[in-house]
């Protein structure tokens, strides 16, 4: 009897799994409230120069018109001012522009002066983080991206080490004392390193809470369960909306986001430690006492009852083992090379493009609040019709046609003008819509790409570039600077690229999962069919496999 038939004889999907997808499902709903959270906490407002002082002007009524240069649309320049007063412009009959003009202009010495509105309380009024320092907020999401990346290696080690549940309830309290001492910051630097310490903890939530759902549902429920938590992530797209809404300083924001996780890391004492885990680390007396609980709950105490340690190990030998070399065999053979390139194109641009739209809300000259709420609205339907697609059409086609769609509509945004700002919304939603679908057609086309005996190693690949993806994102915004549309040419140019690499992975509809490397070799065409499966830890063939 394996553990998933074990699981079975103990109520399946009973009152106990239902329970604990719930409470793993509901901090799920603050993940998308600090990943995104800097599209609030680091809004840039309307600002200036503050104007060089001028005598005689105690009562600050010098018109600004003297002081600040105007930019090519009649505003004052956000980031020079003239070095002596231009009083002449104040002449009835002036009609000298500032190019014309000829006036010299010096940057900001005396700060800036920003103007009241939705972003009156940000990183960026607090830490002046304009001008020459604009690039530092685009550091600060990338930073706590870097975070992420860095968390899901090591809490993936250190979660094998001391149990998922163990290292869950550490990343809640990590997640909410480093939010709260964010909201504290006294300064830019420890703001960014508390975000830091916030995206280690944030990958730490992520994968325990991936890792427990997987390991305590049966094999049926996997799917609705994965899809139940990637609505859970849509919804508090919908969360963080309101709540920035309702609270527009910065500090108060953040603290309204971290605060839950202390009542997450108290009830997270009352879930049960992983099985699966116990009795491969060697606690086969704790597992069994998890498993009679699980069964008490489910009303199959009588199952729970027969059970015994040595019926545990029995059930998890009969499990397929994960040989040593499964990081190695993601490249070893023709066969594993493409598929483990293709799956890194894919969750790379895809993760790669959804930030860098996802991250620049305030780019597109509509309410930001709406604009949020239209962003988080659109991955509804667009998961659904992922749903729709790889069923239908395949996985290859809806995976590529997704990536295809979202970087034709991004590119589409370089040639339409600026003044149009809700034909340039359409596009953007459409496109991130079309990642959102893409990030749920990988998270299903990617695990039947890989064998059942390096699954979870190849699923970490993809999951490592996303996060690599995601961190480098913030920073492409940086390019504005060469040219305005140089970023956008960029977060188009990715998506493309990976819909063509999707071209030359092998469709997965209604094919039977691959179980060793050799299967995937024979569905590559690299073995011939006759050829008997083996292990991959066994002696290879002249093939190298």
């Amino acid at each position: 009897m394996t553990f998933v038939e074990l699981l079975a004889r103990l109520g399946g999907m009973g009152r106990f799994q239902v329970t604990y997808v719930a409470a793993l499902a509901i901090p799920l709903l603050m993940l998308a409230s600090h990943n995104l959270l800097q599209n609030f906490t680091a809004g840039v407002p309307e600002h200036h120069c503050r104007p060089r002082p001028v005598a005689n002007d105690s009562a600050g009524d010098v018109p600004l018109l003297i002081s600040i240069p105007s930019d090519g649309h009649h505003r004052p320049q956000r980031c020079r001012r003239y070095v002596e007063p231009q009083w002449h412009l104040l002449e009835v009959n002036s009609t000298v522009n500032d190019t014309a003009n000829g006036a010299a202009t010096e940057p900001c010495h005396d700060g800036w002066t920003y103007h009241d509105g939705v972003f009156a309380h940000t990183i960026v009024t607090e830490w002046d983080l304009v001008c020459e320092s604009k690039t530092l907020r685009q550091v600060a999401q990338s930073i706590y991206m870097a975070g992420i990346l860095l968390g899901s290696g090591l809490f993936g080690i250190l979660s094998d080490k001391f149990g998922r549940r163990a290292l869950l309830t550490w990343c809640y309290l990590q997640l909410g004392v480093t939010g709260a001492g964010t909201a504290a910051a006294p300064t830019f630097i420890v703001y960014c390193l508390c975000r830091f310490l916030a995206g280690l903890a944030m990958a730490g939530v992520s994968l325990n809470s991936a890792s427990l759902c997987m390991e305590w549902i049966p094999t049926e429920a996997r799917a609705v369960v994965g899809t139940i938590n990637g609505y859970c992530y849509t919804l508090g797209q919908f969360v963080l909306a309101a709540v920035a809404f309702g609270l527009p300083h910065w500090r108060w924001l953040q603290l309204a986001v971290s605060l839950p996780f202390f009542l997450f890391f108290l009830y997270s004492w009352l879930f049960v430690e992983s099985a699966r885990w116990q009795v491969i680390s060697g606690r086969p007396d704790l597992a069994l006492k998890g498993l009679r609980k699980v069964a008490r709950i489910n009303g199959r105490k009588e199952e729970g009852d027969k059970l015994s340690e040595e019926a545990l190990r029995t059930s998890m030998c009969q499990e397929p083992p994960l040989p040593g070399g499964a990081l190695a065999a993601l490249v070893r053979t023709p066969g594993m090379r493409t598929v483990s390139c293709g799956v890194s194109f894919v969750w790379f641009s895809t993760s790669f493009a959804y930030y860098g739209l996802a991250m620049d809300l305030q780019g597109f000259g509509v309410d930001i609040y709406l604009s949020q709420l239209v962003f988080g609205a659109v991955d509804i339907p667009a998961k659904l019709a992922s749903v729709l697609a790889i069923s239908c059409v395949g996985r290859r086609v809806a995976q590529g046609g997704s990536l295809a769609l979202a970087g034709i509509c991004i590119l589409a945004n370089i040639i339409v003008p600026m003044e149009l700002q809700m034909l340039r919304m359409a596009f953007a939603v459409i496109g991130k819509g079309s990642l959102a679908a893409s990030f749920n057609c990988a998270y299903i086309f990617s695990g039947e790409l890989f064998p059942t005996v390096i699954r979870q190693t190849g699923m970490g690949l993809g999951g490592t570039m996303a996060r690599v993806g995601s961190m480098v994102a913030p920073l492409v915004r940086m390019a504005a600077d060469v040219t305005p549309v140089l970023p956008l040419i960029i977060y188009g140019a990715a998506p493309i690229i990976s819909a063509i690499a999707t071209c030359f992975l092998p469709e997965t509809r209604n094919v039977p999962l691959p179980e060793t490397v050799k299967d995937v070799e024979r569905r590559a065409g690299h073995l011939k069919d006759e050829e008997v499966t083996v292990p991959l830890s066994t002696t290879k063939t002249k093939d190298g496999v």
